[in-house]
């Protein structure tokens, strides 16, 4: 891979020119797949064109904040791109979400005009009803609805080279307040291209398109680096193990996913017996939340392919360090920092401490974010002075630098003056052979302390009890790790990339509700 330095000093001005470059230089090269949609670079190049005649008929600025609610598909790349080649900001947004998470976030973000992808996502058709937008069509995107003009809509100022803001990311994080997090074209086009790079993506390969672009693993990552290499990104609009099969059938080169996604592609297997043929897989990554080991040995068994692992955050864009082609691990650490980022583990005295200790990790680098929009006083909590971004996450590092997430700060638990962190719990779940996936969370007791509460997603039909996994806990784990409650649930709930949504089973653990999970 290239010298950090030139990377970031021949990195365009906008999003768009990555597109534009393969445009120009391979414009009949396989650019992007939707089912039986194919465009070539040349094609996309159209679709952009036809998106940013759309923008501009909707009266869409410079410096105004275009807000997409959807869900992954061709007309959403072009959108995203026509939007940065005008100066606009997309602030992209799950039609997953509530009406009520869609109105706060409209409101917040003062968004100039809301375009609905209605023709993959029956949600996005709703949110579209709802808001009284107006159905539209063209030659190259399609059907799409598009929501009334807001008159009071303020231009943000358009910043010089790379610097614009490119994406509006919203995060709750674990706040439950949504937060919208700043990334510029240089903070995504920097991930984009030294993580791709570091995947050897380029001309040839197929990467699965599956992340949800309204989520910035999936926006820079995959989309972004599939762009910068000139590979072509296959889109689809949400994850189904069966269509997945399918798709690696045909041809997928390269697997994005979350753990929970691999998670549940395990469990598809083992209830239909399914086989996998991937003919032309060469690359398997997860991130976005801790990977079990469970679920890389297994899936690594599935595929004889290393399952590759990393961590990042919304706020740097996202990805801070992964593991490397060229040194596989057969444990889950997520890998060294990107070339171009600095990592620091903190004690709490705020001073660095030494390798082996666990303490908080912050990070410095190109892919930090501009900062939480309208927020400067919550960007100033977590950005210090000199640019470095308090991640709230708990990690050690090797002597060799490798990096080992031990858990979030928030998610922390505190039990008889002991630390304990859920993943190490989790994992043990995750092990036992008719588990799928779990989540731990803490419950305040009556005596101060905190409740360890384990809730276990078992596989369809399976017999077995929380008692029975209590104890297969309770022999593998000291006493003040051991779960006070397991909660046995079909499934667990999961936001967009499937990601568990340990917030609302915190709340579920603290009112004894599990109904409605």
């Amino acid at each position: 891979m290239r010298a950090v330095a030139d990377i970031l000093a021949d990195l365009p001005p906008r999003l768009s020119q990555l597109a534009r470059h393969w445009q120009r230089r391979t414009p009949d090269a396989l650019a992007m797949i939707q089912g039986d949609i194919r465009w070539t670079y040349a094609q996309l190049g159209e679709a952009m064109d036809e998106a940013g005649v759309l923008l501009k008929e909707l009266e869409v600025r410079p410096g105004d904040r275009l807000m997409l609610v959807g869900e992954n598909c061709l007309p959403l790349v072009a959108l995203i791109l026509a939007a940065g080649e005008m100066d606009a900001w997309a602030a992209i947004i799950n039609a997953r979400l509530s009406e009520r998470e869609i109105d706060t976030i409209r409101d917040h973000c003062g968004a100039r005009r809301v375009i609905y992808t209605t023709d993959v996502s029956a949600e996005a058709t709703l949110h579209a009803r709802q808001h009284g937008a107006q159905m539209r069509a063209l030659p190259r995107l399609g059907s799409f609805a598009v929501g009334p003009l807001n008159h009071e809509c303020g231009s943000e100022p358009v910043e010089p080279g790379n610097g614009q803001v490119a994406a509006l990311i919203y995060t709750s994080g674990t706040t439950g307040t949504p937060k919208g997090v700043m990334l510029t074209h240089r903070n995504i086009m920097f991930v984009g291209a030294v993580s791709g790079g570091l995947r050897d993506i380029g001309p040839g390969d197929v990467a699965y398109g599956v992340l949800p672009m309204s989520h910035v693993f999936g926006l820079a990552s995959v989309l972004v680096g599939s762009l910068y290499g000139g590979a072509c990104l296959h889109v689809a609009p949400r994850f189904a193990p069966a269509q997945v099969l399918a798709d690696l059938k045909a041809g997928l080169t390269m697997w994005n996913g979350v753990p929970a996604m691999f998670a549940k592609f395990l469990e598809h297997l083992r209830l239909t017996g399914a086989k996998v043929e991937a003919p032309c897989l060469r690359f398997l990554s997860a991130g976005g939340s801790p990977l079990d080991p469970a679920i890389k040995a297994e899936t690594e068994a599935v595929f004889g392919r290393v399952l590759n692992n990393g961590y990042g955050l919304t706020e740097s864009a996202p990805t801070i360090c992964q593991t490397r082609l060229d040194a596989p691990r057969a444990d889950c650490s997520v890998g060294h920092a990107l070339p171009g980022v600095e990592v620091r583990i903190v004690g709490p005295d705020g001073k660095d401490i030494p390798d082996g200790q666990v303490g908080e990790l912050w990070s410095r680098g190109p892919g930090t974010m501009k900062g939480y929009y309208r927020a400067p006083e919550m960007t100033a909590e977590v950005i210090d002075a000199e640019g470095w971004l308090n991640t709230g996450d708990f990690a050690r590092r090797d002597a060799d630098g490798a990096l080992f997430i031990v858990g979030r700060a928030k998610e922390l638990i505190i039990r008889s003056g002991f630390n304990v962190y859920p993943a190490e719990v989790e994992a043990v779940f995750n092990a036992h052979p008719l588990v799928t996936h779990s989540a731990v969370v803490g419950r305040p007791a009556a005596d101060g302390n905190e409740e360890v509460v384990a809730f276990v997603q078992v596989a369809p039909g399976t017999q077995i009890d929380a008692a029975q996994l209590g104890e297969w806990a309770a022999s593998r784990l000291a006493p003040y790790k051991r779960p006070g409650e397991v909660v046995v649930v079909g499934h667990l709930p999961a936001g967009a990339t499937g990601k568990i949504l340990k917030n609302r089973l915190a709340e579920a653990a603290r009112n004894h509700a599990y109904d409605n999970l």
